[in-house]
């Protein structure tokens, strides 16, 4: 029990004698003889502020819920509520719903006429289905599908408009909204991004199912991606987030509780192919603005799991520990982008490499040249060879030890953004086993070879070269970066199917096998010893060495050979590695169900690639490399309030100044630049404008 309702109960019976009295009109709310609650008996709201208070003194929602007469769900919903949107939430003042008129019939009829079906009618009208069926009759086909209508904004015919009726339907003459406040107005520039790759038919591709092309879907997924650009980490942490300000974002009128987004989010997701949308995604985005250098850097990303199931062990490189979880190889392109991923069991990057490029190489266009960028951890003939069957050039360090470079260092001058920097590198050719040829160039720092880099490109200057390979930290970065701020290692499903464990493992009759082995070569190392000791010896007579001893010398290490052969025999038939279930029958291990975690994480990457589209181009007026990123996502994203203003043609959102003069300047020249080509929300063609109110 809570303080508080121990502050209340003091001295009286347990809560068990929580109970309720009408008399009178008059609703009686009591624990024991102690009078909590009095209210008339037809006052919804005093008795909704009742449930919500019994929950927050501590009493269970099932003992609330008989109690009152409720059902557990909608006590559970009162709560949340109240949670979200204080009292105001749970106490809402009765209206009587209008009535609809014969011009909204005949509007109806023309709907239905023009192929919408009578569910989308419904949803316009505020009435249920049956309903419209009733008034306007049967149709031939009652099973009909939703189709997109192209004559008005999509999106609009699911969702109310935020702070207004139903958005009026084409022909019912034009109604401007009231402009609707919102503490996250400045999120509304992630449409820009959105809008420029053409987010929104990707995302109305992961929306479509059996059921037919739903317009709120696509909204509910432009809506999370938005709420992970706001600093949600997890889905759960949504209802950290005003729901009345998040959900016009996307133009719904309220985020949707857990409860809605959660099983609506598992079910897009097992309802599409999440790798195909990832290669959707990719190949818009560099369509709309390609890697000209063609470059692009691999690493792994360890995602710790803290469930209780058996899965796989992987190395987190961030605590130094063998930890159970799973393993992403992304692709970052040489500005920092986030371009594909792919995700499963630990292994390594000589494994998981070749997955990445596959999925590269859907995105990139056709015949487009790639360099791939990766560290020591790639850095194996087999990976090496894997990119030349795959024509693709590759660039990573030399695993230690460095070799002697067979030239002296040649000092050059490299200019980068106006910066002058000496560098003494020297260039060669070396022959790397299980590969071939290779270019191998080292950077030499106070007369020592302090770096070499490998490559397969044989052409380009040894400077560009060694930016490439700078450049790579811009891949460890942006693992950093959206780890903190939009949860890519965050397991969102826990759900996992158990089977038996089939991965190649140590096979301990071979180990037992190698320690016979060790064994028996080190008794032959002994005997061999021995002799050499023996007829090193000059106290022993030589007589006695050729008739004794140096016969029974040679017998022990003749024994000591035919051991040590037996034993190589007997290891070499026992394979090195057997699957864990042939090992132990009990080995079992757990498959993480991908498809829901890939979905969101296409959401998570939309939400980065957004935010790194957007402060670019504000850079390129505020001139801050240091805090460009960090004025975007705080002072922009996430810190600036304003006003969305949903009308039949078009949406206006007026942002507030911010409060640094210089950002004010630069934001207002980036509006300038986005209303030159107006960007919208995925699934709704209505233009946006972007303004700054006035000063004070």
């Amino acid at each position: 029990m809570t303080p508080a309702a121990a502050a209340i109960l003091d001295g009286m019976p347990d809560p068990k004698d929580l109970h309720r009295v009408t008399a009178d009109g008059t609703t009686w709310i009591l624990a024991g003889p102690v009078a909590l609650f009095c209210y008339p008996e037809d006052d919804a709201g005093m008795r909704n502020i009742a449930v919500v208070t019994l929950r927050q003194l501590g009493y269970c929602g099932q003992d609330v819920a008989e109690l009152m007469g409720l059902s557990e769900n909608y006590v559970a919903t009162l709560r949340n509520r109240a949670l979200r949107q204080g009292t105001a939430g749970v106490v809402r003042q009765p209206g009587a719903r209008s009535k609809l008129g014969q011009a909204d019939w005949d509007r109806a009829r023309s709907w239905r006429q023009a192929g919408t079906s009578d569910a989308q009618i419904a949803r316009r009208l505020g009435v249920h289905q049956t309903t419209v069926t009733r008034r306007l009759g049967t149709r031939d086909t009652q099973q009909e599908l939703p189709q997109p209508e192209p004559e008005h904004a999509p999106g609009t015919d699911l969702v109310r408009a935020p702070g207004t009726d139903l958005v009026p339907a084409p022909g019912a003459g034009p109604q401007a909204s009231e402009p609707v406040y919102c503490r996250y107005a400045g999120a509304m520039l992630l449409h820009a991004y959105a809008s420029h790759c053409g987010a929104g038919d990707i995302l109305a591709c992961a929306a479509a199912d059996r059921d037919g092309f739903r317009y709120a879907d696509v909204a509910l997924l432009a809506v999370t991606s938005i709420c992970f650009a706001l600093g949600a980490a997890t889905t759960e942490q949504f209802k950290h987030l005003t729901a009345s300000c998040a959900g016009p974002l996307a133009g719904l009128a309220v985020l949707p509780d857990l409860r809605t987004l959660r099983p609506r989010l598992a079910a897009i997701a097992d309802a599409s192919d999440p790798l195909e949308l990832q290669a959707m995604f990719a190949a818009a985005m560099l369509a709309a603005d390609p890697v000209l250098s063609g470059v692009y850097y691999v690493d792994d990303h360890f995602v710790p799991y803290t469930g209780a199931k058996p899965v796989g062990k992987g190395w987190n490189n961030k605590r130094g520990t063998a930890e159970r979880g799973r393993a992403d190889t992304h692709v970052t392109a040489h500005d920092g982008r986030a371009v594909c991923f792919v995700t499963g069991e630990p292994s390594g990057l000589t494994v998981t490499l070749p997955l990445a490029l596959a999925e590269l190489k859907k995105a990139v266009p056709a015949g487009a040249a790639i360099m791939l960028g990766f560290d020591r951890g790639g850095a194996y003939p087999q990976v090496f060879r894997h990119c030349r069957e795959q024509e693709v050039h590759w660039v990573t360090y030399r695993r230690a030890p460095l070799a002697v470079p067979a030239g002296l260092p040649v000092l050059s001058v490299i200019t980068v953004n106006g910066r002058r920097r000496e560098v003494a590198w020297a260039e060669e050719t070396v022959t790397i086993k299980d590969y071939g040829a290779a270019r191998q160039i080292t950077l030499s720092e106070h007369g020592q070879a302090a770096l070499q880099i490998l490559t397969s490109d044989t052409g380009a200057c040894p400077a560009e070269i060694l930016a490439w390979l700078k450049s790579r930290w811009r891949e460890e970065n942006f693992l950093k970066y959206a780890s903190q701020n939009y949860g890519i290692d965050k397991i969102c499903d826990y759900a996992a199917a158990i089977q038996a464990n089939t991965k190649m493992i140590a096979n301990p009759a071979r180990k037992a096998a190698s320690t016979a082995v060790h064994r028996a070569e080190k008794n032959l190392a002994a005997a061999r010893e021995q002799m050499a000791i023996m007829l090193a010896d000059p106290a022993i007579p030589a007589p006695a060495k050729n008739a004794t001893l140096i016969p029974a010398a040679r017998t022990s290490i003749s024994r000591a050979e035919r051991t040590l052969t037996r034993a190589r025999a007997a290891r070499d038939k026992i394979p090195a590695k057997l699957p864990a279930n042939q090992i132990d029958p009990q080995a079992r291990t757990a498959l993480l169900r991908t498809g829901r975690r890939g979905l969101q994480m296409i959401l998570r990457l939309l939400a980065h690639n957004a935010e790194h589209w957007l402060s670019s181009h504000l850079n390129a007026y505020l001139r801050d490399d240091r805090e460009y990123r960090a004025i975007t996502r705080q002072t922009i994203i996430r810190g600036l309030a304003g006003t969305i203003t949903h009308a039949p043609a078009a949406i206006t959102v007026t942002l507030q100044q911010p409060d640094e003069p210089r950002v004010a300047r630069a934001l207002a020249l980036l509006l300038d630049e986005i209303n030159a080509t107006p960007p919208a929300m995925p699934g709704d063609t209505r233009p946006i404008t972007y303004q700054l109110a006035a000063g004070t």
